[in-house]
């Protein structure tokens, strides 16, 4: 069983919350509170922050507090996005492949062990640059690169909870196999899936930015932080702002959803507790 309770007693969890729902309210009050046009263009390129531009202009004299507010709208969404397809698909996989064995085990590790031999980062580019860049290829590829870590966990999960005695009373009571699986297995598996879904979410993020950061992911003008990462490098000696405001915002979401996920670490591996 989830330790709701405890979850909600953890500082981590808490502090790493706030720091994730503070950005995603930031993306959603986007329109609101943004105070000018994330993609317009203007003259004042490379204005240092003001009153008027809080967080300065970047080349194109964009409204960098813009942007980022809008690139709160896109950033963390394709890290929950590619983070749900990896947990989809790699729980389908474990689930299968602990619980049949044989035959089918074989082949589903096999090929978990063929998306492990390159790491992560590496495949997702190989992934976008035969799908062609874009924002969606990009959260796809991230997605697919991380199902075999996913796939391997619940795997060694369901190796354990299928020789229990609940298991085989179920099968002894002529449960259906899928409902087996679903209804019984899968929610006694469900808190290691949990901390890596949440912990894989940081790492998601950082992928979709490392991708549009070589422009293999958001392409302009869409005001994603990695693209605008990429457009400040070159002016890191000068005009700091550019890059800095969006290297911050990065920083900041990973560190909220990795404090977030440790917190449940703490609080749902039975191994951490004293």
């Amino acid at each position: 069983m989830i330790d709701w309770y405890g979850i909600a007693r953890n500082r981590m969890v808490l502090v790493g919350a706030m720091l994730v729902i503070g950005v995603l309210l930031a993306g959603l009050l986007a329109p609101v509170i943004s105070p000018n046009d994330p993609i317009k263009i203007t003259p004042d390129a490379l204005a240092p922050p003001s009153r008027v531009h809080p967080f300065g202009t970047d080349d194109l004299g964009r409204d960098i507090l813009s942007r980022m507010l809008y690139g709160a709208r896109i950033s963390p969404i394709v890290g929950l996005i590619a983070v749900a397809i990896s947990t989809v698909a790699g729980v389908s996989m474990g689930l299968v492949s602990g619980y049949a064995g044989g035959a089918a085990d074989n082949v589903i590790m096999r090929a978990v062990d063929v998306l492990l031999s390159f790491p992560g980062i590496v495949l997702a580019i190989g992934i976008v640059a035969i799908l062609g860049p874009g924002l969606n290829h990009a959260l796809l590829a991230v997605g697919i690169a991380g199902i075999p870590t996913f796939a391997r966990v619940v795997r060694g999960s369901v190796l354990v909870e299928k020789e229990k005695e609940y298991v085989e009373a179920a099968r002894l009571l002529g449960v259906p196999t899928p409902r087996l699986l679903l209804v019984h297995i899968l929610p006694n598996v469900m808190a290691p899936v949990i901390v890596l879904s949440t912990l894989s979410v940081a790492t998601a993020i950082l992928a979709a930015a490392a991708l549009s950061f070589v422009g293999l992911g958001a392409q302009l003008p869409t005001p994603e932080w990695g693209a605008m990462l990429s457009q400040g490098r070159e002016y890191l000696a000068s005009q700091w702002w550019v890059a800095t405001f969006p290297g911050l915002a990065i920083a900041l979401t990973v560190l909220g959803v990795n404090l977030l996920g440790d917190g449940l670490r703490d609080v749902l591996d039975p191994r951490l507790r004293t």
